[in-house]
């Protein structure tokens, strides 16, 4: 792995702290980027790769746990604390609010690497989520209307005929839909294109009725 898959964020008032754990990154092969107050962090560029944000949170401009507040509605890298003014309060609001770690200073360079992989994974993993549902998303997109009214009815159950009458077209053409359908969805199976459905959160407002073949 080159240190371009991957960045550190470091957000700390203290110089020192910041030079060191540039040092200690560097020394795992690891790029990182350091600032000095949230509000340079915040209007930084960022790469876009898997990252980690390490946030002390004592800050001249803000709090840290408030900034994890801030963001969290954003895409941002997932936040190992580090504090030299540890308390259970501060870290059970951190972990619940999604921190990968609470670290209090001094800590041990093991802790913190363990930290840092573990949330660069955690990126890495929600990146691919990410990618996979805008690929999912721009395949139905793709779909023409027909082709979207017919995706809800299949994978509810009905059979072709019933999906047919519903739409008040014939069996055969709600056949070639269907197949349009399956085939741009990239779906093998009817499963495949249930579970599709479910991640696109597509209504499903019809189920299976009996009658037809």
């Amino acid at each position: 792995m080159t240190t371009d898959d991957q960045i550190v964020f470091i957000v700390d008032d203290d110089a020192r702290i910041r030079e060191a754990l540039v040092e200690l990154l560097a020394s795992h092969d690891m790029r990182s980027v350091a600032f000095e107050s949230a509000s340079d962090y915040v209007i930084a560029d960022k790469p876009n790769v898997p990252a980690c944000l390490i946030l002390d949170v004592e800050l001249p401009d803000i709090n840290g746990l408030d900034l994890q507040g801030q963001i969290a509605e954003a895409d941002h890298a997932p936040i190992v604390f580090i504090t030299g003014h540890g308390d259970i309060p501060s870290s059970v609001r951190a972990i619940k609010h999604g921190a990968v770690d609470f670290l209090t200073k001094p800590f041990s360079d093991a802790d913190l690497m363990a930290a840092i992989h573990a949330a660069i994974n955690l990126d890495r993993g929600k990146r691919s989520e990410r990618a996979e549902f805008g690929m999912l998303r721009q395949r139905y997109l793709d779909l023409t209307p027909r082709e979207r009214e017919v995706l809800p009815l299949v994978v509810s159950g009905l059979l072709n005929k019933q999906a047919a009458a519903e739409l008040g077209i014939s069996e055969v053409t709600l056949q070639i839909h269907r197949r349009n359908v399956m085939q741009k969805m990239v779906a093998a199976s009817l499963a495949d294109l249930v579970r599709i459905a479910e991640r696109l959160e597509i209504p499903i407002t019809h189920s299976r009725r009996a009658g037809g073949s």
